[in-house]
Order: structure tokens, then sequence, then C-alpha cells
């Protein structure tokens, strides 16, 4: 997607669209002020000092009045574009706020292209390109960790991460590239081994942030959480037990749940996509079997398996252990939730006690405690949450583990995470062009070489920040925002 004329003056509405007590349009560029005011009747707007907000009335050309209005003024470059900058504040009539449009084309104007405000306020240096991204991040959030982070990135946490890398990294590059120019003399300003134990202090940085974008992601997008087992295990009852609400049919008849149920459930600010699934067996009819086909590619696409397995009987230990290593895999964290606890005897009282009692969770699975890992190799006892989703016992410490295997305990949003694809990418470049510097030095190459590693790590970082970039990739990210932002 190609980059936009940004000399033209741009108008678009700020507000989602649809009735409501008030609509804003917003209107930037050079000419801003001058279309605001041939369609404002009250003082010059162009004329007014920046941050100031003025009443009065939208009229058209032939002085029909449309609406009695704010508008706020913003002089360049202290606006969020950096350009002269009007914000009209209309009532939210449909009506009105496409008739305020109108006007606004017919004095000049053009309609704002998807993300274009904040496209404007990237390249006049209001933002970094990762503070850009973070505003789309900032709208979309929609749990309390998710508006952290992507808060905390609007700020500059990320770019300042970022800039000191590279700062770093550039003052050796400077030198390494010194060296070139005096090759027929023989001369070293790069001291090689601080070089390499710079190299590898930015590596344990990139690699850290590398790290971070597992949590990154999932408090962006929200963690898959698939709820599977076989058919009367209790998974719908779990739904509803988490939800605190009824949302799925819940009945004795196996295979009552033919497709999959999707909820949001909020965890201390993470927000956790629940995913009930139809019951694990030999389909009766088609409809079910479709219905378990459904379950086994949601259980590979999760991040968070909970399998629910029915400790009253009627299954062996051999077929729960074949179902988890069939579910299992490396990518996807694993809760053994063993359901329907208030009905068996031997833990009636005792596991109601303390439901964090290690003794209790091996002997879940047999008597003598069972060596968990020898049986599955991934099962540990610390997997293992024990619930009656019925009586909703236990509800709220399987709401911690799910915390936990996700935040890794507390989650600390001040500290910076990576939520963006396109960042990850250009990290995991980042650490495989140093990975090829700390090579070079480890071979005694020339300094030609280390310097066009040094490069292309500088290149990849520079990709983050929008130090360096190219239309194409600019259109690409901002084509993805709202209109009026």
């Amino acid at each position: 997607m190609a980059l936009p004329n940004l000399s033209d003056t741009i108008v678009a509405l700020a507000t989602p669209p649809g009735t409501g007590a008030i609509g804003v349009i917003r209107l930037s560029g050079p000419s801003a002020l001058a279309v605001a005011d041939s369609i404002f009747k009250g003082k010059k707007l162009a004329e007014q000092a920046g941050h100031t907000a003025h009443f009065g009335q939208i009229v058209s050309p032939e002085g029909r009045v449309l609406d009695e209005v704010l508008v706020t003024v913003f002089k360049s470059p202290h606006s969020y574009t950096g350009e002269d900058a009007a914000e009209i504040g209309c009532h939210g009539s449909p009506y009105i706020l496409q008739e305020v449009i109108q006007l606004c084309l017919r004095s000049g104007a053009r309609l704002a292209q998807p993300g274009e405000f904040t496209l404007r306020a990237f390249l006049n240096g209001k933002m970094d390109l990762s503070q850009a991204e973070a505003v789309s991040d900032l709208i979309a959030s929609q749990s309390e960790a998710a508006h952290a982070v992507a808060l905390r990135q609007l700020r500059g946490g990320f770019k300042h991460e970022i800039a000191r890398l590279r700062e770093e990294l550039l003052h050796f590059a400077s030198l390494v590239e010194l060296e070139l120019d005096f090759s027929e003399e023989d001369v070293e300003f790069a001291n090689r081994q601080d070089l390499k134990d710079l190299v590898e202090k930015i590596r344990r940085v990139v690699r850290e942030l590398l790290h971070s974008f597992a949590l990154g992601n999932a408090l962006k997008t929200g963690v898959a959480t698939v709820l599977a087992g076989r058919p009367n295990a209790g998974k719908s009852t779990l739904l509803n037990a988490l939800l605190n609400e009824e949302r799925a049919i819940v009945s004795d008849i196996a295979g009552t749940t033919r497709d999959t149920i999707e909820e949001a459930l909020n965890i201390r600010g993470v927000q956790f996509r629940l995913i009930d699934t139809a019951g694990l067996r030999e389909a009766q009819d088609q409809i079910e079997a479709i219905g378990v086909q459904r379950t086994l590619e949601k259980v590979r696409e999760a991040s968070v398996l909970c399998y629910v397995w029915d400790v009253t009987g009627g299954m062996t230990l051999a077929e729960l252990f074949a179902d988890l290593h069939s579910l299992h895999h490396p990518d996807t964290q694993l809760l053994l939730v063993c359901n329907k606890m208030d009905r068996n005897p031997y833990f009636q009282t005792e596991w109601l006690t303390d439901p964090t009692r290690p003794d209790i969770h091996p002997y879940l699975l047999g008597d003598p405690p069972a060596d968990l890992s020898a049986h599955t190799g991934f099962l540990q006892p610390e997997q293992i949450v024990p619930i009656s989703a019925k009586n909703q016992q236990n509800i709220a410490y399987l709401k911690e583990k799910l915390f936990d295997l996700v935040a890794g305990g507390e989650l600390r949003t001040e500290s910076t995470v990576v939520t963006n694809a396109r960042h990850y990418e250009a990290l995991r470049q980042a650490d495989q062009a140093l990975s090829d510097v700390l090579a070079g030095l480890d071979a005694n190459i020339t300094g030609d070489f280390v310097a066009q590693d040094i490069r292309r790590a500088l290149l990849a970082l520079g990709e983050i920040t929008g130090e360096i970039g190219v239309e194409d990739i600019l259109g690409s990210i901002f084509s993805r925002f709202c209109i009026g932002k």
C-alpha cells in the first residue's frame, strides 16, 4: 500500500459510528483551520490560540444551520499529528455527522485513510513506530493487563529499550567502520573483547524480549484456554462455574455439547478465552464426529489445555494417560482438572481442607502415590487441580493456577513486554545477526564482515522504532488502524 498525499488536509469521524450523545469529527493538515472556519459561525478559529475550545454553529454555504457545536483548536506543532488540527464536537446523530463531513469535503478536505492521523504523527516526529502501533493496541485492549502494556509502550517504554541497545551497538559499529578506512595501516579501534562482551549483553536483553512475546501476545489477544475431556466429565459445568453463570447446557446425557462454546473470562486483568468442547469419544453420528474434530483442532491451537477428568470412575488410568499423551503439545500449558471430588469418599473432607496439599495430588492417580512423570513424561503434581464444578468448590484455586501458568506468578506490566508479531520478527532477526557477530569474533574474521553483521542487527532493531523503513511497511501497518485514528 503506497503512502497517501501527506500535504492534503484530511477529515474523518473520530468516534464510533452510530447514534450517541456526541460525535467528534477530526481535521488535520495545512488548511484544517481554514476548512473549519468555512463552515463554523462563531470566532475566527485560525486566529485563536491552540488548545482552546469555542462554541458556535455549523452553517452550510447556503446559510442552513446544521448543528450547535464545540470546536477545539490545535496549532502546529503542538497537536496529535504535529499539524494544524481541529476537532468538531457535534450532537451524535449519524445524519448530522455525515453532513458536517460532507461540508468539510466541499471546503477542500479529503477523507482520511485508515490510520492516517497516526501515520502523520509518526512522520512528523510526534512518536516512533512502536508507539504508533501501541495506539492501535490501546484502542483494542479489553483487559487491564493489555491496557497497561499498550500504555507503557505508548509512553515510550519499548522505544527507550531499543534506543539504548542501538546506541551502544552504534558506538562499536562506528569504530569497526573506522578501521576499514585505515585497513592498510592495520589499526584496531574497536577492542574485540569489549565488543564481544557488549554483543553478549545486548543479545541477552534481546532474548528476554523475545521470550516475553508469549505473554505479550496472550495479553493482547486473550489466552486461548480449551476445556477438553471425555463426555460427562463436567466440562460445561466447569465453564458455567468459571463464568459464574449458566452459559452452557448441562445434562447427564453424554454428547450434549456438539460444537465449541467460547466465552471471555478476566482473571486479575488477564483475558482468558474459555472454549468448551465436545467430549472425546468414538462419535455416535456425523454431527458428533464434526464436534470431536473441532475439539482436536481447538486443542492444537490452545495456549492452555484444561483436561477435565471425572474422578468417580468409568475411566482407567491407562485411558487417562493415553488421552493426555494424544492431546499434549510442548507449546501448550496443561492442567489436569480432577472434577466431581465431592463424590469421591476419600476426598470429601480431606481435599477441602487444603486443596494445595502435595500428598493429595499424586494420590489421585494411584495408591501408593504415583510417579506422574514416569507415567506421562510431562505431568507434575502442581499441574493437578482437584475441584467440584457442580458445587463451585476450588474454582478460585483453579483461576489462580490459570493466571500463574500465563503470568508466571506476579504480572509486572511495568516491564517491557513484546506484544507485536512484527516486533518479534525484527528481534529474531537481530538475535540471529548478533549470533553471527559472536561467531565471527570467535573465528577472528576481518572487520568488514563483522561490520556487515552489526549493520544487520542495527537494521533489524531500527525496523521496530521506524528509524529505517520503506513505504510498503508503513502502509501495511497503518492500514490496519480505524479511519479516524
